[in-house]
């Protein structure tokens, strides 16, 4: 049952255990959607509307950089990740750029307290992940056929979310904070992020996991206490693996779309911003702080990868082996 359930996820190449059928995945999806729509019934942009057709076509840009790489047999392997003489970085400015975008994430490092074994976008933890899934190609069948849906909803609400089977929602109040097209493109590629590493398959599996070790727990230990620590130690900390992971996957979607990668680490700064970034949020919120995701993608080494993607594709050249 294990062994015959294990999946590689795309562009990160990890290896992810996942009991939810791809049918069963899309259908809750879908019927999630249906849900969404019901409740905010009336406050639906028409598809007409300016807001609407511009959040429509930069999600098409993204799912269409999806699909090209989809469309790809090779696993990626042309780029090279972190590579020393990657191209398409021959301005010493922009050098300089990732360079300080690199210094300024590492002044805070010693103050964050984050443990290691949550950066998961950390150049090693990448590395080995796709030497291991060369091994095995990526799991890409539940992209498959995918009825893309895009739903603009007036209310402001600072969010954004895609749903398994390719819905994505977006509330108006995102786009008061947020006005270009990049920073827009960063937060809507973040969200099919999730949905190309089937992060709520996953996390349904890992929640049936969880139940089981709390029953065994709670015959030695009150139910509170176990909560709180399942909560703490395991849910948690798994959360923000998984928005770290998204992060990633969305950096290199939106860079094969055209968008500058650049501006994903202050997009996230100033989320965390808006949302309200604390101490306290590395440890006691299902998402990373602001601060800390900016500090991630900022590092040079995958900055790098994204903006080759970047500038392959504003000179209108495809990278083979997108995957």
């Amino acid at each position: 049952m294990y062994f015959g359930n294990l999946e590689t996820v795309p562009y990160t190449k990890r290896t992810h255990w996942i009991l939810l059928s791809k049918t069963l995945e899309r259908q809750l999806g879908e019927s999630a959607f249906e849900k969404e729509k019901a409740c905010f019934k009336g406050k639906i942009l028409p598809p007409i509307h300016p807001q609407s057709v511009r959040i429509r076509m930069i999600s098409k840009e993204i799912i269409d950089a999806l699909q090209r790489g989809l469309s790809m047999e090779q696993v990626w392997s042309d780029v090279g990740y972190a590579s020393a003489h990657v191209t398409g970085f021959e301005g010493h400015t922009e050098r300089e750029t990732l360079k300080s975008l690199t210094d300024a994430s590492a002044d805070g490092k010693e103050e964050s307290g984050w443990h290691k074994e949550d950066e998961i976008l950390d150049d090693s933890w990448v590395q080995q992940s796709r030497k291991k899934g060369h091994e095995k190609g990526p799991a890409t069948s539940h992209l498959d056929g995918l009825n893309w849906e895009v739903l603009v909803v007036n209310e402001p609400v600072v969010n954004a979310f895609c749903l398994p089977g390719g819905k994505i929602v977006v509330f108006t109040g995102l786009l008061e904070h947020f006005k270009s097209d990049a920073e827009i493109a960063t937060i809507i590629g973040h969200e099919v992020g999730h949905a190309v590493a089937r992060h709520s398959a996953e996390g349904m599996t890992k929640n049936l996991w969880f139940a089981i070790l709390q029953l065994i727990l709670y015959q030695f230990v009150t139910p509170d206490i176990v909560n709180t620590m399942s909560s703490l130690f395991l849910r948690l900390p798994f959360s923000r693996r998984m928005e770290m992971e998204a992060d990633y996957i969305g950096l290199l979607l939106i860079a094969s779309a055209g968008y500058d990668p650049r501006v994903a680490p202050t997009v996230y700064e100033k989320l965390g911003k808006v949302t309200g970034d604390s101490a306290l949020r590395d440890y006691l919120s299902t998402h990373p702080s602001g601060k800390k995701r900016a500090e991630l993608l900022s590092q040079a080494k995958i900055m790098e990868e994204a903006f080759t993607i970047y500038k392959n594709a504003r000179s209108g050249r495809s990278i083979e082996g997108f995957l």
